[in-house]
């Protein structure tokens, strides 16, 4: 097991004081209430970016590794990878804080204990609607310029933007640093030995993105000690991590920058991109294909809850399991099936590929849906009640 929040802010205080010596006395820890005041209500913090850290066959060494042991080994293994000094990441670190809040936060995200009738309205409001309008209306044609050039169209766009940070409203007061170097070191722990593995993945992937903020700051010219974002490290309008924004971002305005803080050009165009490219070799967004449709559960027939949202399967292989839509489907397609608590009762939904495409910017049915039942309110289109 790592070690507990007071054991690390121990470590933190000795390390600056000694490098990668071991702490030999305690140290009073570092205050941190400026750093864990102020954080936004669940119903207005950003929702956060995917987050998946590695394979789930990845083989994970669950042996217990000391704070010292684990920052000392980050250190050499940033400086090497990407070629930066050692002393440069060490005088960086130095200045990390370790965040009670933000491993509070990360215990109980949103998605993990709200039905879809709770979850929704947090994210589709009619102020939301109007804001998300009002956003297109006075960003269109750099929208358009892009949905032209890439097929994602304006209005899914403007509901990540929407979902994500108010259109641009509250991108985060946590500084990204305090956060991810929180979050690489600590990652939570609930004490189930089932997901002790998970966990272990999580805090790799959280210590990757920390080195991946090394070389952002570098790639862009950006002092990563004054960035900000939110709870988990996601930053700007669009609330990319690190690695997404080293990978996906563009430079949508051409002044050789790419800016997703301040720039709507990039950031509308990083988020397109973000779409077309997330999805790896099986495929990002499909221009002009539909996203969901209604589907029904005939009697007599088991719930099916699929373990991905890769759209995978046929209409017949869903008829077998009792699922037929309630709209026309093209006979040769392919989804997924999600389910949702709604406000009445259950909901079953065909996901196709673009909803598949949505879920890599968040791995969360009910995200996915909410960005792009938001987008089609914002378009004027009708959706259902929760």
């Amino acid at each position: 097991m790592l070690p507990s929040a007071a054991m690390t802010r121990r470590a933190l205080s000795c390390i600056f004081l000694l490098g990668l010596a071991a702490c030999a006395t305690p140290v009073k820890p570092p205050s941190h209430d400026a750093k864990t005041t102020g954080q936004a209500t669940p119903s207005t913090r950003p929702a956060e970016t995917s987050t998946e850290a590695l394979p789930a066959n990845a083989v994970v060494d669950l042996t217990p590794e000391s704070f010292a042991v684990a920052r000392a080994n980050f250190v050499r293994d940033t400086a090497a990878r990407f070629n930066i000094a050692p002393a440069t990441i060490e005088a960086t670190l130095a200045q990390a804080e370790y965040l009670d809040s933000t491993v509070s936060l990360m215990s109980r995200p949103a998605e993990r204990v709200k039905p879809w009738s709770d979850y929704r309205p947090n994210f589709i409001t009619a102020s939301r609607i109007e804001g998300g309008r009002k956003f297109m209306a006075t960003h269109r044609e750099a929208l358009q310029r892009v949905e032209s050039r890439t097929g994602v169209p304006a209005e899914i766009i403007t509901a990540i933007i929407g979902v994500e940070t108010s259109y641009g409203g509250f991108t985060g007061k946590t500084r990204v640093l305090d956060a991810l170097y929180t979050l690489g070191f600590n990652y939570p722990r609930s004490g189930n030995p089932e997901r002790a593995a998970y966990e272990r993945k999580r805090e790799l992937f959280f210590r990757d993105e920390l080195a991946q903020l090394f070389a952002l700051g570098r790639e862009e010219k950006l002092d990563i000690t004054n960035l900000t974002g939110s709870y988990a490290g996601a930053m700007g309008m669009g609330q990319f991590m690190p690695s997404s924004y080293r990978e996906f971002a563009v430079d949508g305005n051409g002044d050789g920058r790419r800016d997703l803080f301040y720039s709507h050009d990039d950031v509308f165009a990083s988020i397109a991109n973000y779409f077309l490219k997330k999805g790896g070799a099986r495929g990002g967004w499909v221009p002009g294909a539909p996203v969901v449709a209604r589907a029904e559960l005939q009697s007599g027939f088991a719930e099916f809850n699929p373990e991905t949202w890769t759209a995978d399967y046929t209409l017949a292989d869903l008829a077998k399991r009792g699922y037929r839509p309630l709209e026309p489907v093209a006979p040769d397609a392919t989804a997924t099936l999600v389910s949702l608590e709604g406000s009445t009762g259950k909901q079953y939904w065909l996901g196709f590929q673009n909803y598949y495409a949505i879920t890599r910017y968040n791995n969360s049915k009910m995200y996915a849906m909410a960005v792009y039942q938001l987008s089609q309110a914002i378009a004027g289109r009708e959706i259902p009640p929760a």
